[in-house]
């Protein structure tokens, strides 16, 4: 089993593809722990996988050009290459550069949706709900607190949350310490608090095809 990477490097540096395999996928370093864990569960060892930092999720302006320079950099390298990311911020222009560059690209506007499933999400009605996965649970003060200057200045906290009413914890692992984590996020943020167990979700569907075909 592959050793998981830790989050301050999937936030700041990502994960180097190791060259070995024959697919690779280019994912968010938010995903890489999911991507290894549904890899290495189903013994796939000609998939590789290589991440961006995480912390392009808060920069959804560089994630097209990012993705570019991965591609181009191992095109010549793999007989496949597939991309792990949803939209993201992007306004299409991720969707539309994959096409350009003939790469499939991961259903789903962000990994909220396909982690939940892309239909399933969609027929929700939750504009008042603010989401966590489990690196995100993790990483709240990385990508959240701080970022929006809240642990220098709580004060700003109802101005940016005063319109939602919950926090929707997505988690992937069945796991007490992480979901305790996540009820104190929305605790820190003043909103309610649901766990949902999604798995996997569209994710590992997408992986077993890539993989698979």
């Amino acid at each position: 089993m592959t050793s998981l990477p830790d989050d301050t490097t999937l936030t700041d540096s990502g994960l180097a593809a190791r060259g070995d395999g024959r697919v690779l996928v280019v994912a968010c370093g938010a995903l890489a722990r999911e991507i290894l864990a549904v890899r290495d569960a189903n013994a796939w060892t000609h998939l590789d996988l290589t991440c961006l930092p995480a912390i392009l999720h808060n920069h959804p302006e560089k994630i097209v050009g990012a993705v570019r320079g991965v591609i181009d950099q191992h095109r010549a390298d793999y007989d496949r290459i597939f991309i792990a990311y949803g939209d993201c911020g992007t306004g299409g222009l991720l969707e539309a550069a994959c096409a350009e560059m003939g790469v499939e690209m991961i259903a789903g506007p962000h990994c909220y949706s396909f982690f939940e499933g892309n239909d399933t999400f969609a027929a929700r009605d939750e504009i008042t709900a603010f989401y966590l996965t489990d690196f995100l649970v993790r990483q709240f003060d990385a990508f959240v607190w701080k970022p929006l200057g809240l642990d220098r200045h709580p004060n700003l906290r109802d101005m940016y949350f005063g319109h939602y009413e919950k926090l929707v914890y997505q988690a992937q692992t069945d796991d007490a310490a992480l979901t305790a984590l996540a009820k104190s996020c929305a605790d820190r943020l003043g909103l309610a608090f649901e766990r949902r167990f999604t798995g996997y979700g569209d994710l590992a569907q997408h992986m077993k095809d890539w993989a698979t075909t």
